[in-house]
């Protein structure tokens, strides 16, 4: 499977950038999933519920299901923070998977830039990130995309990793 990553500080707009990605690319016939790094405790269940009972009661691992999805539940516990590798493993086959965050992992990507947020740019000191969309002109010594421009952020993606 094919691998980008989405990057930059907290409200560049990686997230925005990765939706209208995925909604771009999904609309060209491309299929694709992503994994989101989380850099915080986080849950998707709720107290209460079913299946939050099954993991306080010390279930490692609870998987939910229905006619329209599933979603399986890990609990870490006393194990370490799983590496990028080992979650891309689980993931069923695609044509690409965007991931957001990582940005220390050494798959490329591009970052997501906004002037406002007054934060330096990741892309001058890692050539892991192969472009950077900005909502301001750049100087660079890699492409710069308008950070709106999704569409040739997209041709951008997939060319470089052969889509």
């Amino acid at each position: 499977m094919r691998v980008y990553g989405v990057v930059g500080w907290k409200n560049a707009g990686k997230t925005g950038l990765m939706e209208r990605l995925v909604t771009e690319i999904t609309g060209r016939g491309i299929s694709v999933s992503t994994v989101k790094h989380a850099h915080h405790s986080f849950d998707v269940d709720h107290p209460g519920k079913d299946s939050h009972r099954h993991r306080i009661a010390g279930a490692r691992e609870v998987l939910l299901a229905s006619r329209n999805r599933f979603a399986l539940m890990h609990e870490l516990r006393d194990e370490d923070e799983p590496t990028l590798d080992m979650l891309l493993k689980r993931l069923s086959p695609v044509d690409l998977i965007l991931i957001e965050g990582y940005k220390r992992d050494a798959h490329r990507k591009i970052e997501a830039h906004r002037a406002v947020t007054g934060n330096p740019l990741i892309a001058i000191e890692d050539d892991t990130i192969r472009a950077v969309a900005s909502d301001t002109p750049l100087t660079l010594d890699r492409p710069v995309f308008d950070l709106d421009d999704t569409e040739a952020i997209a041709d951008f993606i997939l060319a470089e990793v052969g889509l």
